[in-house]
């Protein structure tokens, strides 16, 4: 089914103000989803239900979208990832452009401004499979072209950090 282009998650503020504590049980859920709500409670400062009550609060203000578990992509067979930038003619937020949701390779799918319309994170078994995954998106009516780049290693990959604020702490840099 392809989504509503008003459906499109735009970058915003969430509609409930985040305290420290809020962060605290963000920060612990993001960690391990699986804890007890005595666990949260004990590294959070609450109760177990009070702890309760403001993971609920925080699933009702859409704060906590989902639970979900973090696959191993080697161990379900797509070990080959990129970046594939795609450029198209005015897709904008366009139905032709939500029709590359259909693609259960595209992990990621993001609007950018500069040289490109659309950056997808592209998760596939092999080199030729990423092929074929390309072949199909130059089906599509409206794209000019497509620039890939293929993860080597990844270093660091995480999801949205519960704890980071607008007030950047110091941080100490590694001995030359």
């Amino acid at each position: 089914m392809i989504a509503k282009a008003e459906d499109i998650r735009a970058n915003g503020r969430p509609t409930r103000a985040l305290d420290a504590i809020d962060r605290r049980i963000l920060a612990a859920l993001e960690a391990d989803a699986r804890l007890t709500y005595a666990e949260i409670g004990a590294r959070a400062g609450l109760s177990a239900p009070a702890a309760h009550e403001r993971v609920k609060q925080l699933r009702a203000a859409g704060v906590i979208a989902g639970t979900a578990a973090r696959l191993d992509p080697v161990a379900v067979g797509k070990p080959f990832l990129a970046f594939v930038h795609v450029d198209a003619d005015g897709w904008g937020k366009s139905r032709r452009m939500m029709t590359l949701q259909r693609f259960p390779e595209v992990e990621e799918m993001h609007s950018v401004a500069g040289d490109t319309c659309v950056i997808l994170k592209v998760r596939t078994a092999s080199a030729r499979a990423m092929e074929e995954f390309l072949a199909q998106l130059y089906i599509l009516p409206g794209v000019r072209g497509t620039k890939s780049y293929v993860v080597l290693s990844t270093y660091l990959e995480r999801p949205v950090q519960a704890g980071v604020t607008a007030e950047w702490p110091e941080v100490p840099l590694p001995p030359d």
